[in-house]
């Protein structure tokens, strides 16, 4: 039987899943890991727990497998010594530790020229700048790298011994080429960084590999330009592909290289989707998500005037902000417990609206949204979101995501698929759809304009 394995090194913990050549889920294993915040906007984590849990999601499937494909977190800095070993604990996309090192990036090379090259302005979560943080706070560390990795490449290297990496997953760390496809001389002769600590750079179908928001837009069946994939996990994301690369101009959104080859793509990415959610979940004593959405469903859209701002671990599109901060504003003592859930959905789906807007600036004509992540389980949920987008909204049958997508990489490179294409055609299929609710909209739109303002009016008094 063909089995072609996915898996996600995700930031709480390993999903793998086995898929027949016809999509349907042969087996799937997870296993958790613990995230180290060592000091405040820190988030590391240690690579040989992914290693581990990879170790045994693998024996938990119980499948021999035809082809493996890999996925993960991005923008994650594993640096190796000259044997291979870990010098110390992953810095996460997460982390805020950069700032200045962003500053200094931007400087050194020009925000202009670094939009050209690499898509994307300096951002705390990205690779380079942590490898410039290093330089200055940690130089005996810095001394010993002799490689550098993200996440689910270190993954494989402890599997295979292979120093390789995606050029999907490489458009994150802002040391890339991306229109070209390739490793940018110039950048890394700005920071001077050595080349040769970076792994050989292969499309994705080539390597069978790609980061999580490429593997999930995949595995949602984004392998054109078309509909867009809108993700409802911790973070929010609104993805489209593109068929040229086309940077926007302020780099409010990503451009990396798409996992098709021969494609890229744009994304707007917000920290705190369902993050936000669970984070209310736990202020509010840890009430089942049931009974809060339940609660949530009983205000009208617009609660009554309520707004959240959903910054609460800084912001990247469209404000790259690592100070931004989250807000409740209009409270009145007649908002309850689901007043505040009401809010946090309608805020979510308010900051997406905003990524929807930037790509309509450069282009992307969107008449559906392909939605995954966990958030993507609650019919309100998706009912605000489709309103406020004014977008249709589909959900596949498969719920795996990067996982999804990253074992159709590893068919496409086994040669069970003639490309990412074809694999798409065979196994992704949409099971249901959410459509806009008419008498919503109104309150929506006129809420999408008070929360345009709510940043610029917070921020002065930050």
């Amino acid at each position: 039987m063909t089995a072609l394995v996915g898996i996600d090194v995700g930031t709480s913990g390993l999903k793998a899943i086995a898929l027949s050549d016809t999509g349907e889920i042969l087996a799937r294993a997870e296993h958790d890991y613990p995230l180290s915040t060592p000091r405040s906007g820190w988030a590391e984590q240690d690579p040989e727990d992914w290693g581990r849990a990879a170790d045994a999601a693998l024996a938990g499937l119980g499948v021999e497998p035809t082809s493996v494909g890999w996925s993960g977190q991005m923008h994650g800095l594993v640096v190796l010594d000259e044997r291979g070993e870990v010098i110390r604990p992953a810095i996460l996309w997460n982390d805020q530790r950069t700032a200045a090192e962003c500053a200094e990036i931007e400087d050194r090379i020009g925000l202009e020229r670094l939009i050209q090259l690499t898509g994307n302005r300096a951002l705390t979560g990205f690779t380079a700048p942590k490898l410039l943080w290093l330089r200055t706070h940690e130089p005996d560390s810095y001394a010993r790298i002799r490689h550098v990795l993200l996440p689910k490449d270190y993954v494989r290297f402890r599997r295979t011994r292979e120093h390789a990496i995606d050029v999907a997953d490489a458009s994150g760390t802002l040391l890339f080429d991306v229109a070209n496809r390739r490793w940018s001389d110039e950048v890394l002769a700005a920071l001077d960084l050595p080349r040769e600590w970076l792994p050989p750079s292969h499309e994705s179908t080539d390597v069978a590999g790609a980061g999580d928001q490429a593997a999930g837009a995949l595995g949602v069946g984004i392998d054109r330009p078309g509909p867009l994939s809108v993700v409802l996990g911790t973070s929010g994301v609104v993805f489209a592909a593109l068929e040229a690369y086309r940077p926007e101009p302020e780099a409010r959104l990503h451009t990396f290289c798409h996992a098709v080859p021969g494609t890229w793509h744009a994304m707007g990415v917000m920290l705190s989707a369902a993050g936000a959610l669970r984070w209310l979940r736990h202020a509010l004593g840890d009430a089942s998500y049931d009974e809060l959405l339940a609660e949530a469903a009983a205000w009208p859209p617009g609660t009554d005037g309520l707004l959240f701002q959903p910054y609460l671990q800084g912001e990247r599109t469209p404000h790259a902000d690592p100070d931004a901060h989250g807000a409740f504003v209009g409270l009145q003592t007649r908002h309850d417990r689901g007043a505040l859930v009401r809010a946090v959905l309608e805020g979510v789906a308010y900051g997406l609206r905003d990524s929807l807007e930037l790509l309509r600036a450069v282009g992307v004509d969107a008449h559906v949204g392909r939605v995954s992540g966990g958030g993507a389980r609650s019919e309100l949920w998706l009912r605000i979101v489709a309103s406020v987008l004014n977008l249709p909204l589909e959900r596949t049958e498969a719920e795996e995501g990067a996982a999804f997508g990253a074992a159709l990489l590893g068919g496409v490179q086994a040669g069970v698929f003639a490309d990412a294409h074809e694999a798409v055609a065979a196994t992704v299929r949409v099971r249901d759809h959410v459509d806009p609710d008419a008498d919503w909209q109104a309150a929506y739109e006129t809420g999408y304009a008070r929360y345009r303002q709510l940043y610029p009016t917070l921020q002065r008094l930050a």
